[in-house]
């Protein structure tokens, strides 16, 4: 047996023997009633992103599909699992708020930037197509003396508002919007430093979520 797979193991045995006990109600209420998910995130496949821990969200808060970097293809372009999870848990699970979380050191967005790193990577290179307006926009944008570090941040938050953009292509959100059942907002995640800012209305402006619960 792998060590990582040992180490899985152990992780399961101590969600059984430590973690499970303590919430077991919440667990079998959720295995007992019909889930009804509040919100759809769609955020990054990076593997430090844990979007549960970040809105302190249980069993059954919210529907989650990831990929490498948070994208949506507009509706038509590249049907698929993505679009699936946003028509279901638009008009299956009727969740009342759609994210699209970015996140800080994002490998996706290093990859638009570099596209040479992607040389053996056909299938990532052709997956973020849906992200080339983001990195045109962010680079039409940039100052002559500008800081890679800027352009990065840059790019991570207009692919966001891109991805947001995709969103609405989208026969049933756009549907569900129009009714004013389903708003929208582009979240970027800080790694680092556990921070959050959000844009809520489609705008360049991100706002840090502050204490008092605005952003």
């Amino acid at each position: 047996m792998s060590d990582v797979l040992a180490e899985l193991k152990a992780g399961i045995v101590k969600f059984q023997t430590e973690v499970y006990p303590g919430h077991q109600d919440t667990y079998v209420k959720a295995a007992s009633e019909p889930q009804t998910p509040h919100a759809l995130i769609v955020t990054c496949a990076d593997s430090r992103i844990d979007i549960e821990t970040i809105t302190q969200s249980g069993p059954g808060d919210i529907f989650v599909t990831r990929n490498v970097g948070n994208l949506v293809p507009a509706y038509g372009e590249m049907m698929g699992g993505v679009s699936a999870v946003i028509e279901y848990a638009v008009t299956a699970l009727k969740v009342r708020h759609v994210v699209i979380c970015g996140h800080t050191d994002c490998g996706a967005m290093k990859g638009l930037l570099h596209p040479e790193a992607l040389e053996k990577m056909p299938t990532v290179r052709s997956w973020l197509k849906n992200a080339h307006a983001a990195l045109s926009v962010a680079s039409s944008l940039a100052e002559s003396d500008e800081k890679p570090s800027e352009l990065m941040r840059r790019l991570t938050e207009e692919n966001v508002l891109l991805q947001m953009q995709h969103l609405r292509t989208h026969p049933s959100v756009a549907g569900a919007m129009a009714r004013e059942e389903l708003t929208i907002s582009g979240w970027v995640y800080d790694i680092g430093k556990g921070k959050v800012r959000i844009s809520d209305d489609g705008g360049r402006v991100f706002r840090p979520v502050t204490i008092d619960g605005d952003a």
